[in-house]
């Protein structure tokens, strides 16, 4: 009680303190302060950061555990996945190909996967490299990431049910964030080098940077020793989940790496492809993945300024404070990450946490920044950690409601065995609807380990609530004619994906 006591006692003096011509003690005085209590507000188990400045490692440093309840420390060399921070990895390796007169980032993808097709033929046949890794296809954000998302499809498999879709929007109308575009380049890199994604990366990133812990799969962090356990919030308590088995994904996510080797990475991103003086990727690769492709749309900050949001290739692009800002943010099932750089500064700043339930990696990202462009500390951490904590209210609330009308034992409004059987959506395939006791079960088609217990709101109206609590807690809607069931519209959590499915009796 005397430590708590201590630290808030620390973090009270350098918030009422701070001015602005000392924001950069923010950094040598106390962010460790700093970080130990924002993990104890937001429930992480651990974090690493990295800080380079100048050509030089300002800091590189594990806090808090790998595992809750467990006494492994994290420490810079502690593995992490990633997640989307992977993108800029398969940016490079397309824009490397290109160096090597293998490729043109405008060549159309059917040259490389004849067999490929969209759901409009136009599409297909006007689809470009950059179209698939800058986000312009016009698909909703997310959209198709519940049929990919730890399933058991093949990347093949992923790549085909992707053209399937349909977009929302037209093409190249609107940015859509789309894992499965990295997907299709994955492919590409392995049908022009013979060698898979993960080799390629591997050989012509990794190898020669020195990042000799980094793992381009999630089966291969499985493997791995000194490894971060993922966690998240289960009933407001933390508790680890097993690693994603993203893999059919890999080149949208699957990186899982340390700080200490991610410093390479940086390092050489901060001098135009140099490490230690020595070419390690060309300037012309480093530049050509920061060309803008996409708009995003504008930015705000609640404090300072940033007016444009725009996406290369896995990297995004935007101003702040007059200085342009290279980044990317990552989450995958229990891990939530941030990389960014600010050439103008020589800065590159990394956080990487071990749950997926905070908003710390951007807040401390932000602090960071903050101190080293003399701005005035801000304390992020608590302003998201409001906001963080009213959402989580309302959604416990709502749940809790939800709860408290199944007790009710409403009726449905048709007899309970009726809602049971096969329904088919055209892109995913199938679900099955079986009878457990008093309740419905959904059991996937290519999600072999995912099932939902569906308990009755009344009507047509079910609770569904899955074994894994990354896909949430959601409400099914069935449409009847007369006597006879006919659909349902099904969705998950926003996290893996926005939009919905009809499902249609069999």
């Amino acid at each position: 009680m005397k430590k708590f006591i201590l630290l808030l006692t620390c973090i009270f003096s350098f918030t009422n303190a701070f001015s602005q011509t000392e924001s950069r003690k923010f950094i040598p005085d106390s962010l460790d302060a700093y970080v130990e209590e924002a993990l104890a507000k937001w429930k992480i188990p651990g974090a690493a950061i990295l800080i380079v400045k100048d050509g030089k490692i300002v800091l590189v440093k594990g806090y808090g555990v790998r595992e809750i309840g467990k006494d492994d420390k994290v420490n810079e060399n502690t593995l992490f996945m990633i997640g989307s921070n992977t993108k800029a990895f398969t940016g490079t390796a397309l824009a490397l190909l290109e160096n090597d007169g293998k490729i043109s980032l405008d060549d159309k993808v059917i040259k490389y996967l004849p067999d490929f097709s969209m759901n409009d033929p136009w599409v297909t046949k006007e689809l470009n490299l950059v179209d698939i890794v800058s986000h312009r296809m016009g698909m909703e954000t997310f959209q198709g990431d519940f049929m990919y998302w730890t399933s058991d499809l093949t990347s093949d498999e992923v790549i085909e049910k992707f053209g399937m879709l349909t977009p929302v929007y037209g093409f190249r109308e609107k940015w859509g964030y789309t894992n499965a575009g990295y997907a299709v380049a994955g492919k590409i890199i392995e049908k022009i080098t013979g060698k898979s994604w993960s080799s390629f990366i591997d050989e012509r990133i990794f190898t020669q940077l020195g990042m000799n812990r980094t793992t381009a799969l999630a089966e291969e962090y499985r493997k791995a020793d000194n490894i971060a356990v993922p966690h998240t919030l289960i009933d407001n308590e933390v508790k680890p989940i097993p690693v994603p088995a993203i893999d059919n994904l890999a080149p949208a996510g699957s990186i899982g790496s340390s700080v200490i080797d991610l410093s390479k990475w940086i390092l050489a991103q901060l001098n135009m492809g140099k490490l230690n003086d020595e070419q390690v990727i060309p300037e012309s690769v480093i530049k050509k993945t920061r060309e803008p492709a996409s708009i995003t749309g504008r930015t705000s900050h609640p404090f300072n300024k940033s007016h444009f949001n725009l996406y290369a290739l896995g990297w995004q692009l935007k101003d702040y404070e007059g200085r342009e800002l290279i980044e990317h943010t990552g989450g995958v099932n229990g891990f939530v990450t941030s990389v960014t750089l600010v050439p103008e500064e020589n800065l590159g700043v990394v956080i990487l946490t071990n749950s997926d339930q905070n908003s710390f990696y951007i807040a401390a990202k932000w602090e960071i920044i903050d101190a080293y462009l003399n701005l005035p500390f801000r304390d992020y951490s608590n302003r998201y950690y409001k906001n963080f904590s009213s959402r989580m209210e309302k959604e416990e609330k709502r749940n809790d409601e939800l709860r408290d009308s199944v007790k009710m034992n409403l009726p449905t409004e048709l007899p309970f065995d009726e809602y049971t059987g096969k329904y088919v959506n055209d892109v995913y395939g199938y679900i099955n609807i079986g009878r457990d006791n008093e309740l419905l079960k959904m059991n996937f088609e290519h999600h072999s380990k995912l099932e939902a217990k569906l308990e009755s709101l009344g009507g047509n109206r079910f609770l569904c609530t899955f074994n894994d609590p990354i896909y949430g807690v959601r409400t099914i809607n069935f449409t009847t004619e007369g006597k006879e069931v006919k659909k349902f519209n099904f969705g998950v959590h926003p996290f893996i994906e926005i939009t919905t499915y009809d499902f249609v009796k069999q």
